[in-house]
């Protein structure tokens, strides 16, 4: 019956809208223990006429949002059906290296990828995404990608809209560029064109009580400002990766590439009205990709970008047409949500500063490519062995002319100073993704690298501006096992094997755990 309803919404609102609008579509869902994920070379129809060739994950663009719970062990089918080699990275997640995803872990053409892992995250939305070498642009923005919705029982005992499509939606954020075939254009500034869901001119039925939005940004390089018309206030309940301490009311949220947020609307008493969901972008100072000037100064600019007619300007993401509330509405905003306790710095145990800059300097500076500590990435390079159980604190120093979103894989961190001021309230939950301003501004962090350890697979840093990140501004870590370990899980999400210890001088024992055979096993000798 529910659906019923929103359908019949639905049509009353197309009746009375602009035809060019489009009822913004919502991913389908995947729930249990068993994901069979199939990544596809496929096409859809974002404009009529037209078949556009894309990716998708069991799906003609983008995949399924898939429900975890927290403390759940889930097993991950992933069949490439590409022409293409691919990855798989589930972004925000805290697991085991081998099961994380990052370039290394490579899916061949008509093989399927089974990572098996225990669920360890707060409740928040992460996201999952292709994350091949040099080919991670490519392969994210024809589609390959969804979203992951972390429960847990913090969550679930408080008053939130939490009803998927009706009064919880998730809005994948992208702008692109399309030729005119309306193919999909990598690599081009003029990524004017802006889709939610994977929908052009977007709208959607919302109803008039409390409403629930993730929001995710899946631009390749576009920042957004983020606002309702009319600067009606909002409020953020979540982070990247978990909820905050209370509600911030806001009326502008800044979203850089790979960020979520989630906020909540009060749209009580607004039934029959239109609000847009817009990007105030004509507010955003320069260096930041969006503002009306992306570099530090006048001449600092990327080819093509000033003809883009969304930068420095306002402009729409979606629409919101409000209709009757529920029949279980949420009319109001908690006032506390959960209680975040970073990491004390008197418990450090080591520092790092990651510092970024052009390899050309001048005006050509902004174009890229870009670097990290003087390096490109390099597959055979560990650039930092952490040990197991550091607390760190991260110095990341941008000394480009231009805002970088840096994201870190294994860990959330907690931010604690923005050029030596501590973070706005909205920015202190826990994140993995953080904008850091160009011209010489830092942002430090603080992280526990806890729970995984292995000698040989390692994790990877870096800017998620997608061409950036291609063109080699990216690193890698691993985190090193204590000498003793003990029998406790450490190297394995699935824990079928346990080795301990590792790394070893003279002896190792192996546990086997699992009830399947096993029928291979290899050691290595780093001294070789």
């Amino acid at each position: 019956m529910k659906k019923v309803l929103l359908i019949l919404s639905s049509l009353f609102f197309s009746a009375t809208i602009s035809k060019s609008q489009n009822l913004l579509a919502i991913p389908d869902t995947m729930s249990g223990t068993t994901f069979n994920l199939n990544i596809l070379d496929t096409s859809n129809v974002f404009y009529p006429g037209y078949t556009t060739n894309t990716f998708g994950v069991n799906a003609k663009y983008l995949g399924p949002t898939l429900f975890l719970n927290k403390g759940d062990s889930v097993s991950m089918n992933v069949n490439n059906q590409l022409m293409d080699t691919t990855t798989i990275h589930w972004h925000g997640l805290h697991v085991s290296a081998m099961n994380d995803g990052g370039p290394h872990m490579v899916i061949p053409p008509s093989t399927i990828w089974n990572p098996k892992f225990k669920v360890r995250d707060h409740a928040a939305m992460y996201w999952y995404h292709p994350h091949l070498h040099m080919m991670t642009n490519m392969h994210a923005s024809m589609g390959a990608a969804g979203l992951i919705i972390v429960r847990d029982s913090t969550e679930r005992t408080l008053n939130l809209p939490r009803t998927y499509g009706t009064d919880d939606f998730p809005l994948v954020i992208q702008s692109k560029c399309f030729d005119a075939t309306k193919q999909i254009v990598i690599d081009n500034a003029s990524d004017s064109v802006m889709l939610v869901n994977g929908t052009v001119n977007a709208y959607l039925p919302s109803p008039a009580q409390v409403v629930r939005f993730r929001l995710l940004n899946a631009s390749s390089e576009r920042v957004y400002n983020v606002g309702l018309q009319g600067n009606l206030s909002f409020f953020q309940i979540g982070t990247d990766g978990g909820l905050l301490d209370a509600p911030v009311a806001l009326t502008r949220l800044r979203l850089a590439p790979g960020e979520r947020a989630e906020i909540l609307v009060d749209f009580s008493g607004k039934n029959g009205q239109t609000i847009n969901l817009m990007s105030y972008a004509s507010e955003f100072i320069s260096a930041i990709y969006g503002a009306l000037q992306p570099g530090m100064g006048a001449g600092q600019t990327i080819p093509g970008y000033t003809a883009n007619v969304l930068n420095g300007a306002d402009f729409k993401l979606m629409t919101f047409n409000v209709v009757a509330p529920t029949s279980s509405p949420v009319t109001t905003i908690p006032t506390t949500l959960t209680t975040n306790t970073p990491w004390s710095i008197g418990s450090l145990n080591a520092t790092r500063t990651l510092t970024f800059m052009p390899v050309n300097m001048g005006p050509t500076a902004i174009q890229g490519p870009f670097m990290i500590n003087n390096s490109h990435f390099d597959m055979d390079v560990i650039n930092y062995s952490i040990p197991f159980d550091n607390i760190e604190v991260w110095t990341l120093i941008n000394s480009t002319p231009i805002a970088h979103p840096f994201h870190i894989h294994d860990v959330q961190f907690y931010i604690t100073e923005i050029n030596g001021v501590a973070p706005p309230a909205n920015m202190a939950g826990r994140k993995d993704v953080v904008l850091v301003p160009g011209g010489g501004q830092f942002i430090k962090f603080i992280a526990k690298f806890e729970t995984f350890c292995d000698s040989m697979a390692t994790y990877m840093y870096h800017c998620h501006m997608l061409p950036h990140e291609d063109d080699g501004m990216m690193g890698q870590f691993n985190v090193i096992c204590p000498t003793t370990v003990g029998l406790k899980e450490i190297d394995s999400d699935s824990n079928d094997l346990v080795v301990f210890p590792n790394p070893a001088s003279d002896k190792v024992i192996l546990k086997f755990n699992s009830k399947e055979k096993i029928v291979d096993v290899t050691l290595y000798d780093l001294l070789w």
